[in-house]
């Protein structure tokens, strides 16, 4: 039986792309101050279409930290660092996140059927508790941990081993849901049941392999683990 559910949030909670595609054009344009060359090599770096202000599936950005894309952005900016890095938080924290699902009733249907919920993202902690509180969903989760909360980044699996510790739960009676590799990866190794979900620019063949089961939303999954009598 599963008892207790770790979600990513970008591309898991929010649909990617609809969240994050519109923003990261504008995020370039400023960076490089409207500057095509320089604009057209930083959305190459980044795996990122700005025609269909969408991100290539094997974007290097996909599931990054911000730390990650920061590294992978200053192959084309001069900057600092950190000050590219505090920029992009603050920016982030004020996007509109684009839900999967209407969230409140989703996840207040989860509680009400006794699961444990979590949040394991590489974003910032603060982010992420921003985003959740703005979607009027943050009192669902006993958990949240993004790459800075001490626990490391996926694909490790220091954010859901924290979770096991913190609710008592055993892996096994667990699962994990994102909708990347590192996610699903980080699920394996910590032994936790892992389910892919459409809603980020990984296609099903991708995510397939490390998955027990891939569905193109959250939405699909209370359904799911019914059929498999796991909850």
């Amino acid at each position: 039986m599963i008892k207790g559910i770790v979600f990513d949030k970008d591309g898991t909670l929010f649909d990617f792309n609809a969240t994050w595609g519109a923003w990261t054009k504008q995020m370039l344009a400023t960076e490089v101050g409207d500057d095509p060359v320089r604009f057209s090599a930083l959305a190459d770096v980044m795996g990122y279409d700005p025609v269909a202000e969408r991100f290539h599936p094997h974007s290097v950005v996909i599931a990054a930290t911000v730390e990650e894309t920061a590294e992978a952005m200053l192959q084309v900016l001069d900057d600092d660092k950190d000050a590219l890095i505090a920029r992009m938080n603050a920016a982030a924290t004020g996007v509109a996140q684009i839900s999967a699902t209407p969230l409140v009733p989703y996840f207040s249907g989860l509680r009400a059927i006794g699961l444990t919920l979590g949040i394991a993202t590489n974003d910032a902690e603060s982010s992420a508790r921003e985003h959740l509180q703005r979607a009027d969903i943050s009192d669902y989760f006993g958990f949240v941990a993004g790459y800075d909360s001490g626990h490391g980044a996926k694909p490790g699996t220091g954010q859901l081993d924290a979770f096991c510790r913190q609710t008592g739960l055993h892996p096994g009676a667990c699962a994990m849901v994102g909708d990347s590799l590192h996610d699903l990866h980080a699920g394996r190794a910590a032994e936790m049941m892992t389910i892919g979900v459409l809603t980020g620019p990984a296609p099903s063949e991708e995510l397939a392999p490390m998955a027990d089961i891939v569905v193109p939303s959250i939405a699909d999954i209370p359904g799911w683990l019914r059929s498999q009598s796991l909850i």
